[in-house]
């Protein structure tokens, strides 16, 4: 606060000018907030591309062999549904069918949770407002977050176009600006959602919608038609994530498509920019409506209270976690048709979803997909406490009768049983679609219902880990954020990057067992429960000793 208040400029003075006075002073703040994530984030993304070429080189060291490769993933529609299309046989266009749709989707979360952290989060908790009383401009917050993400999605660029620079400089470039093109224009979408939402759950929650359906369309367009023969499919064309993938880096570049992408995020900046003129600090264009004259039944107990606060995400998540099981099941049958002679892809596929059939294999690599995306939902729902505590809400209902570990508890309880219902109905949809694929429904369906819900160990203990952080070192609960990035981002490219068993299994994911298919045997399931349950205990026990806010 103090740094800024040395920007003085009257709050009255018009202009577009004065709109942005003080942008320099909250870019610098926001960039020490983030001193420790964005570096994470940038090295993390910057790095993967490379470390993919040594790999790729060492396992497919032969023209021959990179070509029967290209051959076999193009040829199945599973793998170009998780992967993408492959353009060329060259390691540049290999490294870029390997880890191009995944470091775009990264880019994209990325630069969502940097810009709604310093434009809606900053707004819901009162800061921005005491900041525009002082001297800053009316559009100086949104500035400051776009040039935060700007300066992100740059470095992450030029680090990924250096990192690939010996396998060609025009496709590693074309690589960087589809990786930090796809982050700024996914980054714009997120300051529109800041400025419609009034709180920085709702505004998160669309914004990762948008990339969900983005990464699905691209998704379900692969599977169906072989975009490196012809035009693509119209789906893929749908997503802006498609368009960084028919960019086409290292396979006779497209430029155009970039400037799609290019367009998108300048759109919807220049859309954000707009709307934030027209709204007063904190309001949005879409606030909540007001409420009956009387509660209903439901309102009548804390648990109602927490109901009622936490079911807007559990329908939302339900909905896409059901229309993900549904795409991926029905892209899953036949994987095991483009196998053939090759070892390579047979390893590939099972370092993903276990050493059973092929067919299985995929199946159960679609299962971790959804087990670990799961992970950000129910971390927002145990972060849901904390925020309760710092806005000052829970302080009201403890001063009745409500004690610590109930009022927590009415949170508690959707955090745990809501990925019961939600992994229940997103087993039954992928049951749905592969077992209609595969023409097997009675025996399909009741083994991937099994396969989905045996994920649940795994995801309760990133919840508990949570509720440890909350209850015990309310200050650094936000940390959880960074447990739950190293999971998913183990789930989605430790087997493409083929790391060692040690780095996978500090994921709790890795303990389980590939389902369907692989043998199941109780003690990793206890273990899991187990450490879930101290996890939790720790926690509580920690909420219940500490003040309320600190």
């Amino acid at each position: 606060m103090t740094a800024v208040a040395d920007t003085r400029v009257s709050p009255h003075t018009r202009g577009s000018a004065h709109d942005l006075a003080g942008t320099g002073t909250l870019l610098r703040l926001a960039l020490r907030r983030d001193r420790i994530m964005m570096p994470v984030w940038v090295l993390c993304l910057g790095l993967t591309a490379s470390s993919t070429v040594g790999r790729l080189k060492s396992a497919y060291d032969t023209p021959a062999r990179r070509a029967n490769l290209v051959d076999d993933m193009n040829g199945n529609g599973s793998t170009r549904a998780l992967f993408g299309a492959a353009f060329d046989d060259t390691l540049g266009a290999l490294t870029v069918w390997r880890v191009g749709a995944f470091l775009t989707v990264f880019a994209a979360i990325m630069s969502l949770l940097i810009v709604i952290r310093h434009t809606r989060e900053e707004e819901e908790t009162g800061r921005q407002e005491a900041l525009s009383a002082g001297m800053v401009g009316r559009r100086a917050g949104l500035t400051s977050a776009l040039l935060a993400v700007a300066i992100a999605n740059g470095a992450v660029t030029l680090l990924i176009a250096g990192s690939l620079a010996g396998q060609g400089g025009t496709g590693a470039l074309a690589l960087g600006l589809a990786v930090g093109l796809s982050g700024m224009a996914f980054g714009g979408l997120a300051a529109v959602a800041a400025q419609l939402t009034e709180n920085a759950r709702l505004a998160r929650g669309l914004s990762s919608a948008a990339v969900g359906v983005a990464f699905v369309l691209r998704m379900a367009g692969d599977a169906a038609e072989d975009g490196s023969k012809g035009s693509g499919h119209v789906l893929v064309w749908l997503s802006p994530l498609g368009w960084a993938e028919y960019a086409r880096p290292y396979a006779d570049e497209r430029w155009w498509p970039l400037l799609l992408i290019a367009v998108l995020a300048a759109a919807s900046i220049a859309l954000a920019y707009s709307l934030a003129g027209r709204r007063d600090v904190g309001a949005s264009f879409y606030a909540s409506r007001p409420g009956p004259p009387a509660a209903g039944p439901l309102l009548s107990g804390v648990y109602g209270l927490g109901w009622r606060l936490q079911r807007g995400a559990l329908f939302g998540w339900a909905a896409g976690i059901v229309f993900a099981g549904a795409i991926f099941g029905g892209i899953s049958d036949g994987a095991n048709d483009f196998l053939g002679d090759s070892d390579k892809t047979r390893d590939i596929i099972q370092r993903m979803g276990g050493a059973q059939g092929l067919n299985d294999a995929f199946l159960a690599a679609m299962v971790g997909v959804l087990g670990t995306i799961l992970t950000v939902y129910t971390t927002t729902s145990v972060l849901r406490v904390r925020s309760e505590e710092t806005d000052q809400r829970a302080e009201p209902l403890l001063a009745n009768a409500v004690g610590r570990l109930r009022w927590a508890g009415s949170h508690l309880v959707i955090a745990y049983l809501g990925p019961v219902v939600i992994l229940a109905i997103g087993g039954l949809a992928l049951g749905l679609g592969y077992g209609i694929a595969a023409g097997d429904l009675t025996d399909q369906l009741p083994r991937c219902l099994g396969a989905t819900l045996a994920q649940l160990p795994a995801l309760w203990v990133l919840t508990s880990v949570t509720l440890f952080l909350v209850g015990v070192v309310p200050k650094y609960s936000a940390a959880a954020w960074a447990f739950v990035g190293w999971v998913v981002a183990l789930g989605w490219m430790g087997p493409a990057l083929e790391l060692s068993d040690s780095v996978m299994d500090t994921s709790p994911f890795s303990h389980l067992p590939k389902l369907p298919g692989d043998d199941v045997t109780a003690a990793p399931f206890l273990w899991l429960l187990l450490l879930s349950a101290v996890l939790a205990a720790g926690g509580l026990v920690g909420m219940r000793r500490r003040d309320i806010g600190g």
